[in-house]
């Protein structure tokens, strides 16, 4: 099978953790335990991964850098969060197959510059804070902060993704046996000039389980997999009455009362790949691939589900 693997960023910088590159390492290492599972069966990997807590950070630091004029955008921040997990990545996955082509590609992509998202940011980016740190980011940096459960973070504009702008790049590699590491972060953001072609970036962070999708489609994908640092989707999620759903199909997903800046985006990601391509997709957790693919732990996502 051709399997698109979307590996949350909080995955690999749990909350409350120091965001030290020797903790993602750490949790890089879980990961591709899980993931060479998926390769050493003879499937073709694709793997992306999210960015949130790094990006975060990053802007951070860009907005309190006394040696720049201004900070840094975050097309240029997702940029480099790409080319600091994606070579984490590749390090583990080479070592783990010494035999296989590994590459990690800077990548693009494109939104609507007329995105509504941009007027309306939920994407959670950066490190939890508390409410007294929220209103002093608000006055000295002009963010928006939101409440994340229990704490607030930053959000920020997060259009739909329209095209992954190396898709055909990255089909080319995955025919050629190469395991390919893509779309860091939902990929740099950019739009594309209508008479001149020509591409720039935008102040934005793409929801990579929506650019995740995306790509499976484009890449003729038959399996899309999410991982993430829960086993299942749950229903009635914050209730008493919440249970995990082992399966679901697209409908009954879309049907969940999820938060909009966590679960509800991996849902929808799921649901739009099976409604567009008719193949499967699975949430699950991050230690366990192989089972979230086979069903074993997990939620899948089907066209139809047969009830007992």
């Amino acid at each position: 099978m051709r399997i698109v693997v979307a590996v949350g960023g909080n995955a690999l910088l749990e909350r409350g953790e120091h965001p030290d590159a020797a903790v993602q390492e750490h949790h890089i290492q879980q990961a591709v335990v899980s993931l060479a599972d998926l390769a050493a069966q003879g499937h073709e990997v694709i793997i992306t991964h999210g960015n949130g807590p790094q990006i975060g950070l990053l802007a951070t630091e860009s907005a309190t850098d006394p040696a720049l004029t201004a900070p840094y955008p975050l097309d240029v921040l997702g940029a480099q969060t790409q080319g600091m997990i994606g070579s984490l990545l590749a390090r583990a996955l080479r070592n783990t197959f010494p035999d296989r082509e590994v590459a990690a590609l800077v990548t693009h992509t494109e939104v609507d510059p007329h995105d509504p998202a941009f007027s309306h940011p939920t994407k959670f980016i950066g490190q939890p804070c508390t409410e007294q740190e929220a209103r002093r980011l608000r006055a000295e940096r002009g963010w928006t902060l939101d409440r994340d459960g229990d704490t607030w973070r930053r959000t920020v504009a997060s259009p739909l993704p329209q095209a992954v702008t190396e898709a055909p790049v990255i089909r080319q590699l995955v025919a050629a046996g190469t395991l390919v590491i893509c779309a860091g972060g939902g990929g740099i953001p950019v739009v594309r000039d209508r008479l001149s072609g020509d591409l720039r970036g935008v102040e934005a962070v793409i929801d990579k389980d929506r650019t995740a999708a995306l790509l499976a489609e484009q890449l003729d994908a038959d399996a899309l997999l999410i991982l993430t640092d829960v086993t299942h989707v749950f229903a009635h999620y914050g209730t008493s009455h919440a249970h995990p759903l082992p399966a679901a199909t697209p409908g009954q997903l879309r049907a969940l009362r999820l938060p909009e800046g966590s679960m509800l985006p991996k849902t929808e990601a799921a649901a739009d790949f099976v409604e567009r391509t008719g193949g499967i997709a699975a949430i699950g957790p991050l230690d366990n691939a192989l089972g979230t693919l086979l069903g074993t732990t997990g939620t899948m996502v089907r066209v139809s589900v047969s009830t007992p």
